[in-house]
């Protein structure tokens, strides 16, 4: 489960993304207008937070933006630093691109390969639990209790057109930055946004 603040946060995730954007190749000449949708996993060890958000842009084309919030940097992951935030809550957060911190890659590889779906975003008030409904769904091709390989280290990113190839020991995930991308995959995670339903990321076996 995920457990939402209210809280403010500066500068905003939709500002930051804005400022990373243009320095991304897939996503030249888009700019994005609002934000449609997220959806979260949950990290095993609870220090990570994993979402990822949905932008329309003004072409009328969405992206997908894989992010990590993490207390501390991430070492060696400068490169995939979209900026950092000051939360009302939790302080200083350090806001990565997915697809290079090995936390996103671990939740991604095992909600597509188990079936799993989102995690249940909730907030705490007056001692008591209130479930927030989800703007979309997600759902992993794979079967509940299947095998889930050890994720640690991301060993590369290559952008590669309208998606981002990940390779994380074993496996190699694709996420279509650019929703509606084209997908080659063993395995896949579909989402539903509204009554719109597309392949957003995939995996494939390497050995």
């Amino acid at each position: 489960m995920a457990l939402v603040h209210r809280a403010t946060v500066d500068p905003s995730k939709q500002e930051l993304v804005e400022a990373w954007l243009p320095t991304r190749p897939w996503a030249r000449g888009l700019e994005i207008t609002k934000k449609l949708a997220e959806y979260r996993f949950d990290d095993p060890a609870g220090e990570v937070g994993v979402e990822t958000i949905v932008f329309a842009t003004g072409d009328g084309t969405s992206v997908q933006v894989p992010l990590t919030y993490r207390a501390v940097p991430l070492e060696g992951a400068d490169d995939f630093l979209v900026g950092t935030s000051e939360h009302s809550v939790l302080g200083a957060r350090w806001v990565y691109d997915g697809c290079g911190d090995p936390v996103w890659a671990a939740t991604l590889a095992a909600a597509i390969l188990t079936g799993g779906s989102q995690a249940q975003m909730y907030l705490e008030e007056d001692g008591g639990r209130i479930d927030i409904p989800p703007r979309m769904t997600v759902q992993g091709s794979g079967t509940p209790g299947a095998e889930v390989p050890v994720i640690t280290a991301v060993d590369s990113v290559r952008d590669d057109g309208a998606t981002t190839v990940v390779r994380a020991g074993d496996v190699e995930l694709v996420v279509a930055r650019v929703v509606g991308a084209g997908i080659e995959a063993d395995e896949t995670l579909s989402g539903e946004i509204g009554s719109a339903n597309a392949v957003l990321a995939g995996l494939r076996r390497t050995s």
